[in-house]
């Protein structure tokens, strides 16, 4: 293997394979030392003392551990010895990170033993058998010259983490740490425990490998305070907030690798590099992420090369003016924004050697091999969330991670009660249902606060109508029922902005039984490719054009509320249409639009062509409904310079103190004859060639 070989190579990851044979005469070809026996804690000999081979103790733990050989361009996916900034020698350990090699070897299986032998002197070999329930959110510290790895079956941390503070030469490996979450406590603010999968404060040469980390209480991996020599590699991260966090310190001092980690359905840190000497992430993959992907922060130098980003925001970012991100063989695939590039920030091959695999073979070599060892995941075809602790996640977020991980439709049923996270359907989570448990909307409420127009922390523009909603659906066949989705943004402390609640761009949608809660542009009926969404039994409110779009929407008996803005000429818009080419627009059937505002301030609608795009063409047919005495005269309004009468903005049949009598002609209330109503039904926007029918 040659230092920083980018051609890596033409191999598909299965092509790419060793057998176990090859592997072993590898391995035993660095046999110069005794192996490791598993035996009974005792005192041993320090690091220093240690003349084992690290390639030989490493290969025998491999073997204990039940490690498979697969090897890469850039060598064997389990490799015996640590990799890229651990790997890099001192005085002190002149191999890098060898952890507890030299010393005894323990087999724990619970957290008093694990809390004692990983904080004794000395090296040692700490494996865990099964997992172990820490149960309250706490930390075991580990101290200098550990080894811990998961052996057997299903080998982790529950409702705990390990702490490395002040300590030296210590691996992490083939360990799965979970559901430390508090329920309800998506942004990690909780006193109750602030705690970490890992955190590693002020200590140096740590290789943290094959793990797996989810739903944690706070960060799933945070390296901080001067820390030194790091390596993060073969890990899988997902349905979390924050997967890592990379400083706490003023000091530029830290040098860290990243390599085959599985980053999936996180909200932001993968990672967040602040004031880091030298950062290295290769080969990793990193998808579903709602606001930012990979951050160099204040002096930091990163280099990211040979990794691919996919379905988020902001993949690749360098938030100040001295943050320095170098994109090298990157690729984006349904990225919106940022993919900075500063230019060169330092070469890795100067520190250690290392070959890149193909980017394009990224994704499926570490979704093949990143994690521990064990069975697959299984999820059933119904899923519980809760916040009571009684369903099977917590979260509604992680309950979608697992669906967006099976082939089979899955239900997800929420319990009662207020969950505040941001929350994404991604592409490809095609066949998935979120409900309430209990059939009322009003005891399942989701709920977020960011705007619009809100400004993003690291200071590149505004969260827009991709960042701001608190649930996106981007997936195909997705049904919402019986819940509510609220942006709680605050209009009278912090002014008017778009805050969208649900924005959706799949196709064939459903809204059953669901209330949309928020001001302006509550929601965003997204063009998408071909989107078509159904709302039936629901409640919508809002102020400014809060139903908006390009897609096609049919809201079929359902209430249409408009808020008071207290105006007593213009207290809103209900809905601004932004046809596209191959969608049909909005029809409202069946429905009542209601409201407090004075008579006459509340306008149907206004065309919308954004950034004054001649090539929409809105539409929007309100039939067979119930108009409240908000609605005026003229119904619609110009936007932007277009005139609604230059688009198809009409009514049909309606009722009410709001409406005009039937066969009148008034101006500033165009009416469909009856021959062009019979064309314009929920089947003839919805069917399509597939025949869609979701009302049977």
């Amino acid at each position: 293997m040659t230092a920083h070989d980018v051609r890596g190579t033409t191999r598909s990851a299965g092509a790419a394979r060793m057998g176990r044979a090859s592997f072993l005469r590898i391995a035993a070809t660095a046999v110069a030392g005794p192996v490791l026996a598993l035996g009974l804690f005792a005192p041993a000999a320090h690091a220093d003392e240690v003349t084992a081979d690290p390639a030989a103790a490493g290969a025998a733990l491999l073997e204990r551990i039940g490690a498979p050989a697969d090897v890469t361009a850039d060598g064997p996916v389990w490799s015996p010895i640590a990799t890229g900034f651990a790997s890099t020698p001192t005085a002190d350990l002149p191999h890098g990170t060898t952890g507890g090699i030299g010393g005894d070897t323990v087999v724990v299986s619970d957290a008093a033993a694990l809390r004692e032998y990983a904080a004794s002197d000395g090296p040692l070999t700490i494996l865990v058998k099964g997992e172990i329930l820490v149960g309250d959110g706490s930390m075991i510290t580990v101290s200098d010259d550990k080894t811990i790895a998961g052996v057997g079956a299903k080998a982790g941390i529950v409702g705990g983490g390990l702490y490395i503070d002040h300590a030296s030469n210590v691996i992490v490996r083939n360990l799965t740490f979970r559901d430390s979450y508090i329920p309800g406590d998506w942004d990690g603010k909780s006193t109750e425990n602030d705690n970490d999968g890992i955190r590693v404060d002020a200590s140096d040469h740590v290789w943290i490998d094959h793990n797996q980390f989810t739903r944690i209480g706070d960060g799933m991996t945070d390296l901080r305070k001067d820390s030194t020599a790091l390596t993060v590699s073969w890990n899988v991260y997902r349905d979390h907030n924050k997967a890592i966090g990379v400083g706490w310190t003023p000091n530029v001092v830290t040098t860290l690798t990243m390599h085959h980690n599985l980053i999936s359905n996180t909200y932001q840190r993968n990672a967040s590099i602040d004031n880091v000497a030298y950062a290295h992430l290769y080969n990793n993959h990193v998808e579903g992420f709602g606001q930012y992907g990979t951050m160099s922060r204040s002096a930091s130098r990163v280099l990211v090369e040979y990794s691919s980003y996919a379905h988020g925001e902001d993949a690749i970012v360098a938030k100040d003016a001295a943050s320095q991100v170098q994109s090298r063989g990157n690729s984006f695939t349904d990225i919106r924004g940022l993919k900075q590039n500063t230019g060169p920030a330092f070469e890795a091959s100067d520190f250690y050697s290392y070959a890149v695999d193909p980017v394009a073979d990224v994704e499926a070599i570490v979704k093949s091999f990143a994690g521990p060892v064990g069975p697959p995941e299984s999820i059933p075809r119904t899923v519980t969330v809760a916040l009571d602790g009684t369903g099977d996640f917590a979260s509604v977020g992680a309950a979608l991670g697992a669906a967006w991980r099976v082939d089979h439709p899955v239900d997800i049923v929420i319990e009662p009660g207020i969950y505040r996270e941001v929350v994404r359907v991604w592409p490809g989570l095609d066949d998935v249902t979120l409900r309430g448990s209990t059939g009322d909307a009003a005891d399942v409420v989701i709920t977020y606060d960011i705007a619009a127009g809100q400004k993003k922390f690291y200071g590149t523009g505004t969260f827009g109508h991709t960042g701001s909603p608190t649930v996106s659906v981007l997936a195909d066949d997705v049904t919402l029922k019986d819940i509510t989705i609220e942006n709680a943004y605050d209009e009278a402390a912090n002014g008017g902005s778009q805050a969208l609640a649900l924005r959706t761009s799949g196709d064939r949608i459903v809204l059953e039984g669901v209330r949309l809660l928020g001001n302006q542009d509550t929601f965003l009926a997204d063009a998408g490719k071909g989107s078509r969404v159904y709302v039936t039994g629901s409640y919508i409110e809002g102020d400014v054009d809060f139903i908006y779009g390009g897609g096609t929407l049919v809201v079929e008996d359902s209430e249409i509320h408009s808020l008071d803005r207290g105006s007593s000429a213009v207290n809103g818009y209900v809905a601004a249409p932004a046809t596209v080419p191959g969608s049909r627009g909005f029809l409202f059937v069946g429905s009542r639009f209601t409201s407090d505002a004075a008579d006459g301030t509340v306008f149907l609608g206004r065309p919308w062509h954004p950034s004054s795009n001649p090539g929409v063409e809105p539409s929007m047919l309100v039939r067979d409904s119930w108009l409240g005495a908000h609605i005026g005269t003229p119904a619609w309004s110009d936007m932007s310079g277009w005139s609604w009468r230059d688009d198809d903005l009409v009514e049909f049949g309606n009722e009410g103190p709001g409406a005009v009598n039937a066969g009148e002609e008034v101006d500033g209330r165009p009416q469909l004859s009856d021959d062009a109503a019979a064309e314009r039904t929920r089947e003839t926007y919805l069917s399509g060639d597939d025949g869609w029918a979701p009302w049977r």
